[in-house]
């Protein structure tokens, strides 16, 4: 079992486990159906997000293959909630984990995004253990992809139509970091 110390910083945000008091800041983006376009759920109702917070979106800590834990973004100057992040265990065997995020519009473009993922990225190698964390993006998503470069993912595949997604066939861009480029990424002059 593995139990993170919360709340996760970073210089400009706090990730924490989400609270019910979440629901309403999350109803703004989490409703909207161009913010959740990528993200594997439809627009969601404030009842619907109230039922997540309690169940799927709780868990904090590790305790065998298929957890989860999501974690709200926020603000560490103002406490707004900004959005969400999710670090899940992939495989036991292969150390692997998987990385996901969404972000309120209305704080994109401030790097918020990046700075919470590279935490989940020392989460996952440093504190976890994690051997690989991955990130799944639709190829139209340019700006999600483009979070995992500045991170240092390495593109590793593209699956072209490979998902029947919300309607549509999607293409898949694979990304990927191994602990030890993180290591190297990190400790560059």
């Amino acid at each position: 079992m593995f139990e993170p110390a919360y709340p996760l910083r970073t210089e400009r945000l706090l990730l924490r486990p989400l609270t019910r008091e979440d629901a309403v800041p999350m109803l703004g983006y989490k409703s909207d159906a161009e913010s959740v376009r990528y993200v594997p759920y439809g627009p969601l109702t404030l009842a619907e997000i109230e039922e997540r917070i309690a169940t799927r979106w709780a868990g904090t800590r590790f305790e065998k293959e298929g957890d989860g834990i999501c974690l709200g973004i926020e603000e560490r100057e103002t406490g707004r909630l900004v959005g969400d992040v999710v670090l899940m265990w992939r495989s036991e065997n292969d150390r692997e984990g998987e990385v996901g995020y969404i972000l309120d519009p209305a704080f994109s473009g401030r790097g918020y995004a990046t700075e919470a993922v590279a935490a989940l990225l020392d989460l996952g190698f440093d504190g976890w253990g994690l051997h690989r964390i991955i990130a799944r993006v639709d190829e139209r998503n340019t700006a999600s992809a483009g979070v995992v470069e500045r991170l240092g993912f390495r593109r590793e595949a593209r699956l072209v139509e490979s998902s029947w997604f919300k309607g549509e066939w999607t293409t898949l861009l694979i990304f990927a970091q191994l602990e030890g480029e993180r290591r190297r990424l990190r400790d560059r002059p």
